[in-house]
């Protein structure tokens, strides 16, 4: 039977991590209106709340990303989730500050932990962008749900938190099927960085500032839609929900789509797709404008955030890209609410608008010429060389766990070394008598 470490993962599981890890996030709007209308909050303050819990996401990232292969993805995702049931259930029981702030973060803490958890499942997949595909599915719609419901459920800050944590334990039968500590192969010894270091430190530095222009946004949308088009809670749940399910659809047809035009493209017209909507949203003045520009960003943004993670996964199948890049946009999304707070105080939501569409199209090109260079050199065909031809592949060996390969599929070559043969002395001069002997 084959390591685990060439084994690949489930989906439904990393599905389910995904869905637990990236939903606080999604709820960020509306835990941030509700900290600021139901305790002792200005918004400044509530945003730096929705900042910290944001960065111990982040922190949470950065703090796994050389752990996951060492200590396996069980425990690791048991302990985000436990971490984030914990802190969102003590932040939603209770109206002390001190204590909302600390389950707050501790909550951020274990979010971040199974998001870094799935992110390294997913790079290790055979198809990533389909499973970050049904994740962001998975995710908007059940974010999609709390926004239609939780305005009918009453007031209070807590119920956000408490939605949040009953997702997270809903996802842990989800961790038994996933892998537990492995010792590395002598190939994962020897392997001490990931590959492509300056396209992978590239992506993580466009990734902050793309997901802080995002969250910018999102982090201020509840204020727009109430203070400048003049809309409801109930209304405002209403829009967000639309523009969640139309992100549904949006990662759908990307889903279904593939990578058929590559990653370049989605990602470089995307972006600056992104950079419209947002000029778009902050400027609207009623219902019509505002709705257009949620729902069309909403629509796009999870389409480039799947190729964003397929093209992170490219770069190095163990994963370890996924999780920095992860853990760089939980840090950008963390800013994103102060930044877009402090932008909106100087500029108006207006200006606001047109200093985050400007930085994504800064950030556009080069998103587009690092999604260029892996699909020219990905990192997996590095490893060792491909014939395609029609040759049938052997049959698996009994107990192998592997079933035979399909006709036509890639065939390994496996280098051998060269055996080097030396003749004795006495060989040697027998060897030269027969060479004179027929010169």
């Amino acid at each position: 039977m084959s390591d685990n470490t060439s084994a690949t993962p489930a989906a439904w599981p990393l599905v389910a991590l995904f869905t637990a890890g990236y939903l606080a996030p999604y709820l960020l709007p509306t835990v941030v209106g509700r900290l600021d209308a139901h305790l002792p909050l200005s918004p400044a303050q509530a945003g730096l709340v929705g900042t910290a819990l944001l960065l111990g996401s982040a922190t949470a990232g950065f703090t796994l990303a050389s752990r996951i292969p060492r200590r396996g993805p069980r425990p690791l995702a048991r302990l985000g989730l436990l971490l984030a049931a914990l802190g969102y259930g003590t932040a939603a029981s209770t109206s002390l500050l001190p204590l909302v702030v600390a389950g707050v973060v501790v909550g951020g803490f274990g979010s971040g932990s199974a998001t870094a958890v799935a992110a390294a499942g997913i790079a290790g997949h055979r198809d990533p962008h389909r499973i970050s595909s049904l994740g962001l599915l998975s995710v908007s719609a059940t974010a999609g749900a709390l926004y239609l419901t939780l305005p009918h459920l009453g007031g209070g800050h807590g119920l956000p938190f408490a939605a949040i944590a009953l997702v997270a334990a809903l996802a842990w039968p989800a961790t038994g099927r996933l892998g537990g500590p492995t010792r590395p192969g002598p190939a994962v010894r020897s392997s001490g960085r990931p590959p492509y270091p300056r396209a992978g430190a590239v992506l993580a530095g466009c990734l902050l500032l793309w997901s802080l222009t995002q969250e910018a946004l999102w982090g201020v949308s509840g204020r727009i839609g109430a203070e400048q088009a003049g809309l409801s809670e109930a209304t405002l749940g209403v829009v967000f929900a639309v523009a969640l399910g139309a992100g549904l659809l949006g990662v759908t047809g990307a889903s279904a789509f593939g990578t058929r035009l590559g990653r370049a493209v989605p990602i470089g017209a995307g972006t600056a797709a992104i950079a419209g909507c947002v000029v778009l949203t902050s400027s609207a003045d009623g219902l019509t404008g505002f709705a257009a520009g949620e729902i069309l960003w909403n629509a796009v943004y999870p389409v480039v955030l799947s190729y964003v993670i397929g093209l992170a996964a490219a770069l190095d199948p163990r994963g370890r890209w996924a999780v920095f890049a992860g853990a760089a946009s939980s840090l950008g999304t963390a800013c994103g609410p102060v930044v877009g707070s402090l932008l909106a105080e100087a500029f108006g939501f207006p200006g606001m608008g047109l200093v985050l569409g400007g930085l994504l199209l800064t950030v556009a090109g080069p998103l587009t010429a690092v999604a260029l260079h892996a699909g020219a050199s990905p990192a997996a065909a590095a490893e060792e060389p491909v014939l395609r031809g029609a040759a049938p592949a052997p049959a698996a060996s009994p107990g192998s766990g592997t079933g035979p390969e399909p006709a036509g599929a890639p065939v390994r070559v496996r280098r051998t070394p060269r055996r080097v043969l030396l003749l004795s002395p006495a060989a040697r001069r027998s060897r030269e008598r027969e060479r004179e002997r027929f010169l």
